[in-house]
């Protein structure tokens, strides 16, 4: 079963849908090949044998290593790029779909009716990733698929999986002091309530318009204000930020008290080009309210620079690898996931990754030359592959 997990594996790192396939003809060539130098795969399975072990199986079973991948970066000193607010880590959390078809289903699918009154299937999972502001680099962590939940008569939704995700996740990301971050869905007692409960504190989007309570207890006080003007290259512009503490997030007498801050950008005519407002549960003052709202301004790195990264080449999230009749469109999702993960700890913490991916100029060439290249040459292991691309007169193996 460990050849089936891997070789499924192997695709998404490579980038490479057919890598299987030139890997078995260099097999017959040469009696090994990058399966086994590489990834240490015994023997090469079929693409239809892949889907069918795999069908069935829970997608929970990876979720170790994407604590593994965490825990490498962090034996690194890798993690610095992502603390902020003395130390902690900001993981974002978010909804998105990876499939939709008015005609194959399963039983995992979820569904809506149209206006034209079809019927659409589609498969969705909340997603967490490890992000910073003015950082490039974000980090995937295990998904919560969002799927029909026994017993349930309602249909499951973002929130919902995002209570499983904090009680199966946030007790092993409790030592990393992580500050959640998420859009105004998730700015709701329950949500919050789970994020204390795994130990972690919150910066969540809060809009006046969906939040009646906060807005009626803002528009009846005085709130304390704190600007700075901000230089850069070619312009300036104004940094207004407002704040008031101790506000109950709902109209019920359980309330949890959470503090409001917004802030509001002008340029330098005095044009406002952006607003947001948030809740979180921790302190605001003059001194930490700029960094509070540019890491609740993060939040939007999970859309940009998780998803919309995932959906291009190399990952394609949203293409049909395979549907299956159980798990199989999850457990490839968490497979793809994966493999973004272990780019992103490579990046950070190997060497010879980095210099092979500078050799290349833009990251689309590198995973090029990765796929390229190992379609016709054995490499005895990851060191001489990545020499052999950050280095093109090297002598071949």
């Amino acid at each position: 079963m460990a050849d089936i997990g891997l070789s499924a594996f192997s695709l998404f790192f490579m980038g490479s849908p057919s890598f299987l396939a030139h890997q078995q003809i260099l097999a017959e060539e040469h009696s090994r090949s990058n399966c086994q130098t590489l990834f240490g795969i015994s023997a090469i399975p079929t693409d239809n044998y892949i889907r069918l072990m795999l069908d069935g199986a829970s997608p929970a079973a990876f979720d170790g290593l994407f604590g593994t991948a965490i825990a490498a970066v962090a034996a690194a000193d890798g993690l610095a790029p992502f603390q902020r607010l003395g130390g902690r880590v900001l993981i974002a959390l978010d909804g998105t779909e990876h499939f939709c078809s008015r005609k194959i289903h399963c039983p995992q699918c979820s569904k809506r009716r149209r206006s034209d009154g079809g019927v659409e299937f589609f498969h969705a999972f909340l997603g967490a990733s490890l992000v910073a502001p003015d950082h490039k680099q974000v980090l995937p962590l295990p998904p919560e698929f969002i799927v029909p939940q026994d017993g349930a008569e309602k249909q499951d939704c973002e929130r919902n999986a995002a209570k499983r995700w904090l009680a199966k996740q946030g007790p092993a990301l409790a030592a990393y002091r992580p500050i959640y971050l998420g859009d105004d869905l998730f700015a709701c007692q329950p949500i919050a309530t789970a994020i204390q409960k795994c130990g972690g504190n919150f910066i969540l989007t809060c809009k006046p318009s969906s939040h009646q309570t906060i807005a009626e207890y803002i528009a009846g006080a005085e709130l304390e204000e704190h600007s700075l003007t901000v230089n850069r290259p070619g312009k300036s512009a104004i940094h207004i930020y407002r704040w008031l503490s101790a506000v109950p997030l709902r109209a019920t007498e359980d309330a949890l008290e959470v503090n409001w801050f917004s802030v509001e950008i002008r340029d330098a005519k005095g044009k406002r080009t952006y607003y947001n407002s948030f809740v979180t549960d921790m302190p605001v003052t003059a001194e930490t309210v700029a960094e509070l709202a540019a890491c609740g301004r993060a939040r939007w790195k999970i859309e940009n620079e998780t998803f919309n990264v995932l959906k291009s080449d190399p990952y394609n999230l949203e293409h049909n690898f395979g549907h299956g009749k159980k798990t199989l469109a999850s457990i490839l999702v968490t497979l793809n996931l994966l493999a973004f993960a272990f780019h992103t700890v490579s990046q950070l913490c190997v060497l010879a990754w980095r210099n092979a991916m500078t050799a290349r100029g833009a990251r689309y060439r590198f995973f090029e030359h990765l796929r390229t290249i190992t379609a016709y040459i054995v490499f005895s292991d990851w060191t001489q592959l990545l020499q052999a691309i950050a280095d093109p007169k090297a002598r071949p193996p």
